[in-house]
Parts: C-alpha cells; sequence; structure tokens
C-alpha cells in the first residue's frame, strides 16, 4: 500500500481542535499520510478565561522539519499558523524549492477568540511569499479584507470584489470562508477560479462548538488534492466533510467546543448546494 502524503506547516493548538492536530486528524480521515512542521505552539490559560499564548519555535527548528518532511516527496502542502514574517518567508522559500502545485494556504491572522491580527506584518508577507504560490487560498471573512486592502466583506458581492483582487495578488483559486458569520440565511462560501464565482450553501447550524472548522476545511481540501481531485471538487467535497464536522461539535470545556473531524465518514453529511454567481 502507498499512501499520498500531506505536509501541515502549521501551529500546535494545545487544545486538540485548531492547528496541526485538526489537520492530521482531517489527513487520517481522508486516507493521506500526515506529516508536521510545527511553527508555534498556542496554549490556554485555565486560570485566565482561556487566554491565549503563542509561542515561536526557532526557526532553525522549523527549517529542519520541513527539510525532513520534504525529502519523503510530499503530495500537497497546506499552511496555516505562520507567526512572523520571517517564518512566512521561510515556508514560501520552501513550497517554491519543492516545485509542488498542491499548495494550500490558509491564512490564519488570529487565534479563535481573539480580535487582533497576530502580527500586522505578517499580512504582506502573506501577499508576496505565499499567495503567489497557491493553487487556492481560505481566507475568512476577516482575513480575506486584510490580504484585500479592504474592510471586512459583509455581503456576497463585497465577497466577489475581495476574492477579484486577492486573485489578482497570485492565488490561483480563492476560497471565502463566509460561514454562519455572513449576512445569508445560509452557511455560504464563495469559491472564485479566476473565472467564475461559485456559492457552496449548506443550512446553518446552531452551534458554538465550531473550534478548527477553518483548518479543517483547509486541511480537506489538501488531502482531496492529494487523492487526485481537481482544485472544484475538492472544495465541494471539503465543504461537505467540515459541515458534518460543525455539526456533530462537541463541548470540551466551558471555553470551547471542537468539530468532530470524522464526522462525514460516520453521519450523514448535511446537504451542499451550489450555484453560479
Amino acid at each position: 500500500m502507498s499512501l499520498k502524503k500531506t505536509l501541515t506547516i502549521a501551529g500546535s493548538d494545545t487544545s486538540g481542535g485548531a492547528g496541526i492536530q485538526a489537520d492530521l486528524k482531517t489527513f487520517q480521515e481522508h486516507g493521506t499520510y500526515g506529516m508536521t512542521a510545527v511553527t508555534v505552539v498556542v496554549t490556554m490559560d485555565p486560570d485566565n478565561n482561556w487566554s491565549h499564548g503563542v509561542y515561536s519555535l526557532p526557526v532553525d527548528v522549523l527549517k529542519a522539519q520541513i527539510k525532513t518532511a520534504l525529502s519523503t516527496g510530499i503530495d500537497a502542502i497546506k499552511t496555516g499558523m505562520l507567526s512572523t514574517e520571517e517564518i512566512i518567508q521561510i515556508a514560501g522559500n520552501a513550497i517554491a524549492e519543492s516545485g509542488l502545485d498542491h499548495v494550500v494556504v490558509d491564512p490564519v491572522m488570529v487565534c479563535k477568540g481573539e480580535d487582533e491580527v497576530l502580527n500586522p506584518g505578517t499580512v504582506n508577507a502573506m501577499v508576496e511569499f505565499l499567495l503567489p504560490k497557491a493553487e487556492i487560498v481560505t481566507p475568512n471573512l476577516f482575513e480575506a479584507g486584510q490580504l484585500a486592502g479592504t474592510t471586512t466583506p459583509k455581503t456576497i458581492e463585497e465577497m466577489k470584489t475581495v476574492a477579484r483582487k486577492i486573485h489578482s495578488l497570485g492565488a490561483r483559486n480563492v476560497v471565502i470562508k463566509g460561514g454562519k458569520q455572513l449576512e445569508h440565511d445560509k452557511a455560504v462560501d464563495l469559491f472564485y477560479d479566476g473565472t467564475t464565482f461559485t456559492l457552496l450553501e449548506a443550512e446553518k447550524t446552531a452551534t458554538h462548538y465550531n473550534h478548527g472548522a477553518g483548518c479543517t476545511f483547509a486541511a480537506a481540501i489538501t488531502a482531496n488534492l492529494a487523492n487526485g481531485l481537481a482544485v472544484n471538487e475538492a472544495v465541494l467535497e471539503a465543504k461537505k466533510f467540515v459541515s458534518a464536522a460543525i455539526a456533530n461539535g462537541w463541548k470540551l470545556n466551558d471555553y470551547v467546543g471542537p468539530v468532530m473531524h470524522g464526522a462525514k465518514n460516520r453521519f450523514d453529511a448535511p446537504e451542499i448546494t451550489t450555484t453560479e454567481v
């Protein structure tokens, strides 16, 4: 047996719901062999309302991890939390040297529960070193506005404008995660391939247990690409996967509830509709 190999260059979420932990669980559910290059370790303080601590690893350690993984012959790469401009440049250079086409950039800028960009300089670094190498980039509404240099989009038309801008910066495909935050009666994501806009819609799930949803979505796209799906198919199947995961999210403690990464392979997935707009 030979498995497709998927690499995540991202942060470690000590609570287990997001970051490389979510990525590895998602890779496993898709039948790929997941590897990691850890950029930062994120902790949560139970004595201070689960506030986040973000600890970057030495860059030499990151470089050694990436070198180890790439030496095995990776089929697809995903990036997640890259906390400094230097780390972003290291990841971007490694991706360029790898020659891989299947690159998914999840432009993580904040920890869930926080509302400020971890490091404002990282936005420009992402635009310079990552977007031109991305087969697909998967920002949420806030991240999309940051990458495009606009305000946060609040409508589908605003999402389309922002998607065009991000595409013009080099990403070959863009999917903006509107989710339940968008002013819409469905949980909506917008996919743009440079020519056509497609809405992916699911029923909204009344839950606060969605920790790790963004990481899980991007990791599912990565695994789908490694397994040979076209980009539009990879995104659609990932939407099904993460919608099931959100619908079956659960309470970890009083502060956070993660999605259930294996839900789609165990329960019926929510229906997803696609419409060109």
